[in-house]
């Protein structure tokens, strides 16, 4: 029932779209989501959010965290609704230049406190996996990582770089087929449909 309506809610906001897409990764699709199409939208952000929290409140949580950016909304929103605190972590640079998430702004998690993940759209799982080594550090507990859309069609758990596994599920589970560029492998390609770059690669029709 769940995965219905966030598909609905996605599709109204004009957030699931079907064309010729250029991924950031050079790749090409014929299906896109553009999540923050229907996250400035606080009716939807609100009854996704509860999806959330409902799945959640049997294991009780103490606080919600998500990564920047997405995931920043839905952390305050679930935290809202489920009476907790909800914090985000931010990209810092390593020392030895590698990327990793830090809590800032005096965000802090208290040792033994439970902990709710939430994000939005899982591609490749990075940023939840990301979020793991900030939350062990402060001795928090995850009990579970839940978020909106998993285009992978696979998401089951997030590993840690300790090698420990934490339950993950998504509320929407979909399977996107990208293609390389070009005729050869992509239908969009093959048939002269328009390339767009949306989202963070950009807006519009690609050059």
């Amino acid at each position: 029932m769940s995965a219905g309506r966030v598909e609905q809610l996605f599709s109204e906001a004009g957030a699931y779209r079907a064309g010729h897409f250029k991924l950031k990764s050079g790749r090409h699709a014929d299906r896109y989501v553009e999540k923050f199409q229907v996250l400035q939208w606080p009716t939807a952000v609100t009854e996704l959010c509860a999806m959330i929290a409902d799945a959640a409140r049997p294991a009780g949580v103490d606080v919600v965290v998500g990564p920047t950016t997405g995931g920043v909304i839905l952390a305050f929103e679930v935290a809202r609704q489920l009476g907790v605190r909800g914090m985000f972590a931010e990209h810092e640079k390593a020392p030895d230049g590698t990327a990793r998430r830090v809590f800032r702004r005096g965000f802090q998690i208290g040792a033994g406190e439970r902990v709710l993940l939430v994000d939005d759209v899982v591609t490749t799982g990075a940023s939840l996996r990301e979020m793991i080594e900030p939350i062990e550090a402060a001795g928090g507990v995850l009990v579970e990582a839940i978020v909106l859309v998993d285009r992978t069609g696979g998401l089951a758990d997030v590993p840690s770089s300790t090698g420990r596994r934490y339950p993950a599920h998504a509320l929407w589970s979909l399977e996107l087929s990208t293609y390389d560029a070009g005729p050869e492998s992509c239908p969009g390609c093959r048939a002269g449909v328009l390339l767009e770059a949306p989202g963070s690669s950009g807006v519009g029709a690609a050059t």
